[in-house]
């Protein structure tokens, strides 16, 4: 059965690089999903930097809107998929899908299923967009809204929840337990 580890924090806050050193414990054949698209120049060179921060250790998938299926073809013997990130994930489905909020929340509970049912390790990271203030378009709340209704979702079924702020780790959640 597949373990999951949830790790929130906000932008810049350090949760990417602490995803890939658990997931770099956990085993040799290691996958990052990434779920952002280069639609941009600039985001491309985000893109690009961030494939050589990983260096050659992880083979990456880029999948912006079906991540439940690719989880279920990645290849036997894989130990350990980051999924980087769900936010971009939820916007991704928000955005090009057009998904309603209970189609977008079904998505969470069909990736939830995904992850228990998958044979690996997998290293969920999300931003914390609540903390901010109250974004002035509907848009902007629903989106925060969302995201933050994804991030009890997944912290609920998590075995492990950690909460990284200016590159420090705060474990919320180990073994299970749902204090």
């Amino acid at each position: 059965m597949g373990r999951l580890t949830l790790i929130i924090g906000g932008a810049r806050s350090g949760k990417s690089q602490f995803a890939l050193k658990i997931g770099e414990k956990l085993g040799k054949d290691r996958i990052l999903v990434a779920t952002a698209r280069a639609t941009d120049p600039e985001m491309e060179a985000r893109i690009l930097k961030h494939k050589l921060e990983r260096g050659p250790l992880w083979e990456t998938f880029e999948e912006p809107l079906d991540v439940v299926s690719l989880l279920g073809s990645l290849p036997a013997g894989t130990h350990v998929v980051v999924i980087d990130c769900i936010t971009v994930l939820l916007s991704n489905l928000m955005i090009e899908k057009m998904y309603e909020d209970e189609e977008l929340l079904r998505e969470i509970e069909s990736l939830t299923s995904a992850i228990h049912e998958s044979r690996f390790s997998v290293i969920a990271v999300a931003n914390e967009v609540g903390m901010g203030l109250v974004p002035a378009e509907p848009l902007g709340r629903r989106f925060r809204d969302l995201a933050g209704m994804a991030n009890q979702r997944l912290a609920e079924v998590a075995d492990e929840v950690f909460l990284v702020t200016a590159g420090i780790p705060l474990c919320l959640k180990k073994g299970g337990d749902s204090t």
